[in-house]
């Protein structure tokens, strides 16, 4: 009796499953990433309401809608009454998906030929859209948003509409911020200022005002706060890098290098959350200032795994991880100012 073979089991069927798993999870990462705005998408879309949607780039809603709470917080009075969280919700919904949506659709619109080299899976550069539709996106987006502006301004009972003021103040930032002949994002210094404000220091505006009398000492010190959110901006240009340099935009990679960019980005960050710290306890909010320096702490440390190290690589890894403390800190910074009567 001769002796068997054993039969060796063949893993080809098993790893062509996998490879087809794999494959399937990383196109559904990728029309996600798409849908949201984020790097490293895929093109493909059709449905144009989604295409739409992408050109609002949701993802860069959230700290303006948090913008609002801690604006909210910082007014001081804020009673969670079913009233107030309805007219909280609906100025969210002005500072995010129509004001923001407004800006990140109009910058899509004069940054095509940046986006055909960086980015050509945006909707622009990839002929998802036509540009006729995308001017109507703005218009639409504009007109609602300031009609949802005034809308807030006559429920809070405001005598000069505010609210209004405001919205009209950022959406001609966000113009001149995108397009020429002034584009200010064409210099890194007055472009990513204007972006780190708009983040911060607007929907806080509008939040305060809505609950409460926006003052000097709340405008200057958000606009100081500003200046963290400017390192912030900083991090969104490593990703366009190369095509700011083929057509000179003058963002502060391109103008002091990667490597210098990202250690004036993380200064910019850390120091001036840190000044804000010191300024709550001259204000007597020790407490507060303490939360905030310990939320400052792990920013710094995932700098050091992620963003100092490779920022071009790990510009979305590191805000993804180190955004949810500096907005957390803004908050604390709210509430501090409004107990404090700021």
């Amino acid at each position: 009796m001769s002796e068997s073979t054993p039969i060796t089991p063949n893993s080809q069927p098993s790893e062509a499953v996998e490879s087809v798993v794999n494959n399937t999870d990383q196109d559904r990462s990728a029309k996600t990433r798409q849908l949201l705005g984020m790097k490293g998408a895929a093109p493909g879309e059709t449905s144009i309401w989604k295409i739409r949607l992408q050109l609002m780039k949701p993802i860069t809603w959230i700290p303006l809608i948090w913008g609002v709470v801690c604006g909210a917080a910082s007014a001081g009075n804020y009673t969670w009454t079913l009233e107030n969280v309805l007219k909280a919700a609906l100025c969210m919904l002005l500072s995010g998906p129509l004001l923001t949506g407004y800006t990140q659709t109009i910058n899509d619109y004069y940054d095509r030929e940046i986006d055909a080299i960086n980015e050509p899976y945006r909707p622009i550069p990839s002929g998802a859209i036509s540009e006729k539709q995308v001017i109507s996106q703005v218009i639409v987006l504009l007109l609602l948003g300031y009609g949802v502006a005034y809308t807030l301004d006559l429920w809070a009972g405001h005598t000069f509409p505010n609210v209004l003021m405001l919205s009209i103040f950022g959406t001609f930032i966000a113009y001149i911020y995108s397009a020429p002949p002034l584009k200010l994002k064409q210099n890194g210094w007055l472009g990513n200022y204007a972006l780190g404000a708009s983040y911060i220091a607007l929907p806080w505006w509008a939040g305060h005002a809505l609950f409460g009398e926006l003052n000097w000492k709340i405008v200057i010190l958000t606009l100081f706060y500003s200046l963290a959110g400017l390192g912030i901006a900083i991090v969104n240009d490593f990703k366009s890098v190369e095509g700011d340099r083929q057509l000179g935009l003058q963002s502060l990679p391109v103008m002091f290098g990667i490597k210098n960019a990202a250690w004036i980005c993380v200064v910019m960050i850390d120091l001036f959350q840190s000044l804000v710290a010191a300024y709550l306890i001259f204000i007597h909010q020790n407490l507060y200032a303490a939360i905030l320096i310990l939320l400052i702490i792990p920013q710094i440390t995932l700098q050091d795994m992620y963003f100092l190290r490779d920022p071009v690589a790990n510009d979305v890894k590191y805000q993804a991880s180190a955004q949810p403390f500096l907005v957390l800190g803004m908050l604390v910074t709210g509430l501090a100012l409004g107990h404090a009567g700021v």
